[in-house]
């Protein structure tokens, strides 16, 4: 049977459909423009002839930049964070949800409300140097991943999807077959969970990727440096010259500005190719996730 639709509901449907329309392009037109002005003449770039698309494209911002060894190490050294410190994290936070997910945990309230006062109150920035100081994590990468190995916010997500998405008689069913907890969590629990574990890992991924502020709190030497804090040099303290071949000032402003464009897309190209690949468990571990338990 047709449903008729009201004039109201399209109405309706044309608002919403022009209004993400209007958002997508607001969200494309930087990304594009970001791109094009990487490979466009400079000159143009600064002239504002170039609108979006390239104008003279080049690809010699490219070339500086991949032939710099401390960006090279920079990259290096963060996509090692990202692996190590997101392995790190999916894990604990697995451990921890579904401990906190079982009813027959004793205090299982009263540990939530703890645990869930972190996302209020931290001990602050120089307590926590001065513990990561104590216990000799100081200018290790581990002094950017384990001080915040476990998010509150991702741990409660998970948590209440354990609680929402699989049956409790699962579980029961398991026990009364004689299984033990960590056979009923690696073989029961974890494949049931491979959209939130998508999810949560993107999260702290795109975290562990952006992270400057703790490598400047806690790194001393630039050989252990992630790629964000080069990045924040050249952006920020403009500091191109080491990147440029170039002999003349003019030259080296110019090209100055193609690096920055430049660097912005080598950063931002890992998590871009990355997301495609978890968007279809994106919305599904989300909205899962996020009833309230």
């Amino acid at each position: 049977m047709k449903i008729r639709r009201s004039r109201s509901d399209l109405i309706f449907d044309i608002l919403n459909l022009g209004i993400c329309i209007i958002i997508f392009l607001l969200v494309l037109y930087p990304l594009v423009y970001v791109a094009s002005a990487s490979i466009s003449s400079p000159l143009a770039v600064l002239q504002g002839r170039m609108v979006l698309w390239p104008l003279e494209p080049r690809i010699s911002a490219y070339t500086d930049v991949f032939k710099h060894q401390d960006l090279m190490m920079g990259y290096r050294n963060s996509l090692m964070l990202v692996i190590l410190g997101t392995v790190t994290n999916i894990a604990l936070t697995f451990f921890g949800a579904y401990i906190l997910s079982r009813k027959d945990l004793f205090g299982r309230t009263f540990l939530t409300m703890i645990f869930a006062l972190t996302m209020f109150f931290s001990g602050g920035m120089i307590p926590t140097y001065l513990v990561v100081k104590k216990v000799g994590l100081l200018n290790s990468m581990w002094a950017m991943i384990l001080p915040g190995a476990i998010s509150m916010y991702n741990l409660v997500v998970m948590r209440t999807y354990f609680q929402t998405a699989i049956p409790d008689s699962l579980i029961e069913s398991a026990e009364a077959d004689g299984a033990s907890q960590l056979y009923i969590m690696f073989r029961i629990i974890l494949p049931l969970s491979k959209s939130i574990i998508a999810v949560i890992c993107l999260f702290y991924g795109v975290a562990h990727w952006n992270q400057y502020f703790q490598a400047l709190l806690y790194l001393s030497s630039r050989a252990k440096y992630p790629l964000q804090l080069f990045l924040r040099e050249i952006l920020l303290l403009s500091q191109v010259q080491d990147l440029v071949d170039t002999q003349g000032f003019a030259d080296q402003v110019l090209q100055g500005e193609a690096i920055k464009y430049a660097l912005i897309i080598v950063a931002s190209v890992p998590v871009m190719a990355v997301y495609p690949f978890i968007q279809r468990h994106f919305v599904k571990g989300v909205m899962l996730g996020a009833i309230k338990g």
